[in-house]
């Protein structure tokens, strides 16, 4: 599902509001949780999961091609984990 996909379901479900509105509704949520993960914080939408921002030691690294030792600087980078009501949903025998 892409955001597009997200934005004509919303507006399916509630036909009373623009689609403008709507994309600007989740643009806005969108803007808001990469805020917070850019300030570290952490994410938590019960029943669906959690993003959290984890960090990566600087190491020392090859170069692929010519073989030399490279250095790799710290960083950081989101992650995802799935809540139990979610994987409990998608992993549902039917």
């Amino acid at each position: 599902m892409t955001k597009r996909d997200l934005i004509a379901r919303i507006q399916d479900l509630h036909a009373e509001y623009p689609r403008k509105d709507v994309a600007h509704a989740v643009e806005i949520v969108f803007d808001s949780m990469v805020e917070a993960m850019t300030r570290e914080e952490r994410i938590e939408i019960r029943g669906f999961g959690n993003f959290t921002v984890r960090k990566r030691d600087p190491r020392r690294g090859r170069n692929p091609m010519t073989g030399a030792s490279v250095d790799v600087p710290p960083r950081r980078f989101p992650f995802f984990k799935v809540g139990k009501e979610l994987k409990e949903r998608v992993d549902k025998k039917e």
